[in-house]
């Protein structure tokens, strides 16, 4: 019988996804925090360049939550601080000031959530419009910012780390 001719070591393969997972997850220790920095340093530069350039799909919430300053020199120094925060990101001694960037953005972006809920929910408080979830979103942009914003006491940054 063909089944008896190879034997099934199953320590032996155990071993082997041992070692695979061991691989893996060193690999995602070693480049994890730097992609997560540099992805959210492109999406606020990115984001942020939209605005200035009046093609932010965004644009529009952000004037209708603002009430302070006039929407048409609030959306682009908004745009350019969010490029700020992305490039401070991209550039590894300037993450402190980028976090603190992101930091006192952060609070309005959740603004329509509260002054214009017609606007983010479709149901409330559990079904979202797109642009509730464009906001929810930031969620995940402000745990990222605690991630790498950990790093910065480091005495050496991680091998790859630039």
């Amino acid at each position: 019988m063909a089944s008896d001719s190879i034997p099934y070591d199953t320590a032996r393969l155990e071993r082997r996804l041992d070692a695979l997972d061991t691989a893996i997850a060193g690999w995602m220790d070693r480049w994890g925090l730097r992609l997560l920095r540099y992805a959210i340093g492109v999406v606020f530069v990115w984001f942020g360049a939209l605005k200035p350039l009046g093609l932010s799909p965004a644009a529009e919430l952000v004037a209708n939550t603002v009430y302070v300053v006039p929407p048409e020199l609030f959306v682009p120094v908004l745009g350019v601080w969010e490029v700020l925060i992305g490039l401070c990101l991209l550039y590894r001694p300037l993450i402190r000031l980028g976090i603190l960037l992101l930091f006192l953005q952060m609070p309005g972006t959740f603004l329509p959530l509260v002054l214009l809920p017609e606007v983010t929910f479709a149901r409330f408080p559990h079904a979202l419009t797109l642009e509730g979830q464009y906001i929810v979103k930031n969620l995940v942009m402000i745990g990222a910012a605690l991630a790498v914003g950990a790093t910065v006491r480091e005495d050496t940054p991680h091998v790859n780390e630039g």
